[in-house]
């Protein structure tokens, strides 16, 4: 027979006894489960919480805060600026006036619903031109806020997570009650974590003045960004940044991202070890309870390289089978499933879903092949070197 036909002969061999291997081989497909399950699940969080914020940027929006600052929490914009960065070249119009919105951004305590204990939640305090320059707001159950009265309304995120957001529902945030009028989406974004409200009473509760925190403007072209870059760069009245809300965003959800992977990726590479002895421990059994089938494979013409060839697979197999088992349970428990988590940049709590995505599978896949092809090396030379006179003598 040539190499290639008793590759295929001895790898179907192997594989019709694996029945006759169970328990040791589950071992190796629970261990490479367990890996890619903890692997998958943990960047899991990372991809979702990137999502969700950058679901919240878009490209034909900018964000102007001061000059030097990182986030909204650290900006300041005063009212004369407000108004020069309305007239800026650039910014859409409608019916003659420019889609903008002034916002603050304060951070409340809050209660979760699930364990009662106190949160960080965004009050954003808008102007009406916030729901032209965001255009995926939809409500959901009631109505938007009215200006100049104590109502806000809840994002999709804020109100399944923290308590006594119910639609009609009155809040104390500091020292005003404030009643919940309507609950919103945002395309999944990260304004779901949020609580807006009419930016002037906003402004009044929290003795703000007439200042606000970032300013978002729609642009009316892909090309009004330059331009608008240049006009704001040009006016010594004007002392900030601008940036496309898409950039700001992604540079939001950077620290945590970065965070999680950097547990992920250390634990994933941890639990390997262990999967690769386990697997290392199976196919060394494996070749143990075989040593006379190899034996007399040799025996009857079959070469090194087909027998150690097969062993490899037999382990890539198992583990593969170990890789799809932990991935899909990720997938069915972890896929969709909604927490939040407390974000560096804004000291705020950001409402997010895991997500599952087709590339972290790949990658847990990928870890799977690796954990078999290095556990099942070291057994796969052994078979291959077994002494072929000394193996059929053994009972």
């Amino acid at each position: 027979m040539n190499g290639l036909t008793q590759i295929i002969t001895v790898c179907a061999m192997n594989i019709r006894n694996l029945p006759a291997r169970l328990g040791s081989s589950a071992v190796a497909v629970f261990g490479v489960a367990c890996v890619v399950g903890v692997f998958v699940g943990v960047l899991s969080m990372a991809s979702g919480f990137q999502r969700t914020m950058t679901l919240a940027g878009s490209d034909d929006v900018a964000i102007i805060m001061r000059s030097g600052a990182t986030s909204e929490m650290s900006s300041g914009l005063g009212y004369d600026e407000v108004q020069l960065l309305e007239n800026v070249p650039g910014v859409l119009r409608q019916d003659g006036r420019p889609v903008t919105s002034a916002e603050l951004y304060v951070v409340v305590d809050m209660p979760m619903r699930a364990t009662n204990t106190s949160a960080n939640v965004p009050l954003r305090g808008v102007q009406q031109g916030a729901f032209e320059v965001r255009d995926n707001i939809e409500f959901i159950e009631g109505r938007n806020f009215e200006t100049g009265r104590n109502e806000l309304i809840a994002g999709r995120g804020a109100h399944h997570q923290f308590a006594n957001l119910n639609l009609g529902s009155t809040v104390r945030l500091g020292q005003s009650e404030w009643t919940v009028v309507g609950i919103f989406a945002a395309g999944n974004g990260a304004a779901e974590s949020e609580l807006w409200a009419d930016a002037s009473t906003v402004q009044s509760a929290y003795r703000r003045g007439n200042s606000f925190q970032s300013m978002r403007l729609k642009l009316d072209s892909e090309q009004a960004f330059e331009s608008l870059v240049a006009a704001v760069a040009s006016d010594p009245r004007l002392d900030v940044d601008v940036q496309r809300e898409s950039t700001y965003m992604a540079d939001q959800a950077e620290p945590l991202s970065v965070f999680i992977r950097g547990v992920g990726y250390p634990l994933a590479i941890l639990m390997s070890l262990g999967a690769i002895f386990g697997a290392i421990n199976t196919m060394y059994a494996s070749v143990s309870a075989r040593t006379r089938e190899i034996a007399t494979l040799r025996a009857l013409g079959f070469g090194a390289f087909p027998v150690a060839f097969s062993t490899l697979v037999e382990s890539i197999l198992l583990a593969l089978v170990g890789g799809v088992i932990g991935a899909l349970v990720v997938f069915l428990v972890f896929n969709g499933y909604t927490v939040s988590t407390i974000n560096g940049a804004s000291f705020s709590q950001v409402v997010f879903d895991f997500a599952v995505t087709g590339d972290l599978l790949y990658q847990g896949m990928v870890a799977a092949v690796v954990i078999g092809f290095i556990g099942g090396l070291f057994p796969a030379l052994r078979a291959a070197r077994l002494p072929v006179a000394t193996a059929l003598r053994e009972t």
